[in-house]
């Protein structure tokens, strides 16, 4: 697939080297991993438009969402997804993160929840930092870490909070 997008041999072995470097699949985190979700996933997404005729469809990375009132056609989508991931790209949903809901139970989203027209984070994206910075804490304690290390993850935390209507929750965290 990506011979067909890229032509140049140089980039296409680095490209191999990277995929080769890790055993499980394309490494996460690397900068390439957004080229490779792009490339590999452009596939479904003119799958999507042009086959499902799907008007309200957003994917980031490898998550994506489709909007819909009808739940009996959005459980047909689920269906002729799965099988063109499995039979196309050799992939599979995710068993434990495909839900068909109503939207007003609000909309869950790349760690946050859009309800009521504001932006929330999501409550275990909240528990994961709450978690990470005591881990940070107790290794600043035992000498492992330093204060910059705990500063530098709550500075990233706070811009990625500052997406949401998360003002009170910065404060009762004591990261402002």
């Amino acid at each position: 697939m990506l011979r067909r997008k890229i032509h140049d041999e140089d980039i296409l072995w680095l490209l191999n080297e990277i995929i080769a470097s890790n055993p499980n699949g394309i490494p996460i985190g690397n900068l390439t991993s957004q080229l490779f979700a792009n490339v590999y996933l452009n596939e479904l997404d003119h799958f999507i438009k042009r086959e499902l005729h799907e008007k309200y469809y957003i994917r980031y990375m490898d998550d994506f969402l489709i909007l819909g009132h009808d739940k009996k056609h959005l459980h047909e989508d689920k269906e002729k997804i799965e099988l063109f991931l499995h039979n196309r790209l050799k992939l599979q949903l995710h068993p434990k993160k495909v839900e068909i809901f109503p939207i007003d139970r609000g909309l869950d989203f790349l760690g946050y929840v859009l309800r009521d027209g504001k932006r929330f984070l999501r409550t275990s994206t909240v528990k994961r930092f709450m978690k990470k910075k005591r881990r940070y804490e107790a290794m600043i304690k035992s000498g492992i870490q330093t204060e910059q290390a705990l500063k530098n993850a709550c500075l990233s935390w706070r811009g990625y909070a500052r997406f949401a209507d998360s003002y009170r929750l910065m404060e009762k965290l004591g990261i402002e």
